[in-house]
């Protein structure tokens, strides 16, 4: 019959071999675990025979301690694990573009609309009625239509927005709250903003219809620096700021930390200089409120090495030609360097 804990002493267990030994006790007794029988599938491990691969019962687990199971895994020691996408214009080389691509740029619709356009027949090219997903053109060469109507692509706009609290980044036509498209009604064509900012977050923002700048500005591959100037509620301690520097694991996976400053730390406020070069959704908001430090103010206030000068909220320019060169140089140059940032 099984022994059980109230044949052991104080401070005893019992050995495989049955035979009492001193030492602390930790869970079940072994001769208990021996004398349960047969396992399931026939095979028993009575004294500590092999286990299924080679182990056996009583040898110690990796890391020197036979008591303590082993936890983690290696991916969760190595962290989440990205692998950029290509940098765009690395396609074939012949000039060519998606068909849904040219009519997002051409402001017809969204890529995901033209798609639907292009399965139910509305869309030709030089003159043959395609239905076919995946059709590449010339935008120089092909004439497309759809519904009859030729198809030009726009010309390419940038624009940098001082965004005001509750204000949304979004181009959805049922919104209720003010989008900041709703600002620009004097500019042609589809816009849509680069990355975003929360419905209470507010600064610098930037539209256009250029996917290739757009995607240059927020993926991960190319990092270009945002400085968002934060307050946090409470007093931040310098090993709670050391912590938000390094990595924060959030739901889809650990940070890659931020650069801080701190202006200044009062009582009951912390006021910050924060810099991303990769970010999650709301990583800053979540960061810190993880460390127990809510964001009660954030505001954007430089992207690379455009700033709001100028600019109260909910006004707008136009990007110069130098400046757009500007952001563009720098995220090449932060793709060869190493993997970099997303938005806030």
């Amino acid at each position: 019959m099984a022994r059980r804990h109230e044949d052991r002493q104080p401070g005893q267990r019992f050995s495989r071999d049955g035979a009492r030994r001193p030492g602390p006790s930790r869970g079940r007794p072994d001769s208990a675990r021996d004398d349960r029988g047969p396992r399931p599938g026939g095979a028993s491990r009575p004294g500590g025979a092999s286990r299924p691969g080679g182990g056996t019962g009583g040898g110690p687990r990796p890391g020197g301690d036979a008591r303590r199971p082993v936890r983690g895994s290696k991916r969760r020691a190595q962290g989440l694990v990205v692998t950029p996408a290509s940098a765009p214009g690395t396609g074939t080389g012949d000039g060519k573009i998606r068909l849904n691509h040219f009519l997002a740029m051409s402001g017809v619709c969204s890529r995901r609309a033209a798609d639907t356009l292009i399965k139910t027949g509305r869309i030709e090219i030089n003159g043959k009625q395609v239905t076919e997903l995946g059709v590449r053109v010339d935008p120089e060469a092909d004439e497309v239509r759809f519904d009859g109507s030729r198809v030009q692509p726009e010309r390419p706009t940038y624009v940098l927005f001082n965004k005001p609290k509750n204000v949304v980044c979004t181009n959805a036509k049922h919104e209720q709250k003010k989008r900041v498209i709703d600002f620009l009604p004097t500019v042609k064509g589809r816009l849509f903003t680069v990355g975003r900012l929360d419905l209470d977050s507010e600064g610098l923002i930037l539209l256009t219809n250029d996917g290739s700048f757009a995607l240059e500005m927020t993926h991960p591959r190319y990092g270009v620096p945002k400085l968002y100037s934060v307050v946090l509620r409470g007093h931040a301690q310098q090993s709670d700021l050391e912590k938000a520097k390094g990595r924060v694991w959030l739901s889809e996976g650990p940070t890659a930390g931020m650069n801080l400053k701190v202006e200044h730390a009062g009582k009951d406020k912390t006021f910050l200089k924060v810099t991303l070069r990769e970010g999650k959704n709301r990583e800053i908001r979540r960061v810190f409120a993880k460390l127990g430090f809510p964001v009660s103010e954030l505001k954007r206030i430089r992207i690379g090495d455009l700033n709001l000068h100028g600019l109260s909220p909910g006004e707008w320019r136009f990007l110069q030609r130098n400046e757009i060169e500007a952001l563009r140089t720098l995220a090449r140059s932060s793709a060869a360097d190493g993997p970099g940032g997303l938005e806030e």
